[in-house]
């Protein structure tokens, strides 16, 4: 485990922000010179507190105007049946999240679809796959906050 001090936090504020910056503009938004910084990322990346570096793109300006949280009751909790529905949940690109839930529902997931004809092929797709007890799909009607930055 790596120790995060002042300076590091300043940084991963900085790469949340715009991972896209140069080494100069983080280090002078920091308040250090440039060869520090880049060590301190160097380290960051190491350690795997810093991942894979990605763009933010604009769904719906790609087309994919649909968001739809997925809750999945099911009454399966074998290893086999959990290892196909991973298998089935990592192949299908319209799954941009999914989690294993405490509570009446077992798993949710955020599925990103052109529109409601594409989510119902994937949704035929899946139930074709996996048995699941209950399937419930709510659409996003207006995405009010989204990110990915964690309160540093």
């Amino acid at each position: 485990m790596v120790r995060i001090d002042a300076t590091d936090r300043k940084i991963l504020s900085e790469l949340q922000r715009d991972a896209g910056q140069s080494l100069d503009e983080i280090a002078r938004a920091v308040g250090s010179s440039k060869t520090p910084v880049w060590n301190r990322i160097r380290k960051l990346r190491e350690a795997g507190v810093i991942g894979a570096q990605t763009v933010r793109l604009d769904p719906e300006a790609l087309g994919f105007e649909a968001c739809f949280f997925v809750l999945i009751r099911t009454s399966e909790h074998e290893a086999d049946w959990q290892r196909r529905f991973l298998e089935a949940l990592q192949k299908r690109p319209e799954v941009q999240e999914a989690h294993r839930l405490a509570g009446d529902i077992d798993y949710i997931l955020k599925v990103r679809v052109q529109n409601a004809r594409a989510y119902d092929a994937f949704y035929q797709a899946l139930i074709s796959e996996v048995k699941v007890h209950n399937v419930t799909a709510l659409l996003s009607m207006e995405e009010i906050k989204s990110t990915t930055d964690l309160p540093l």
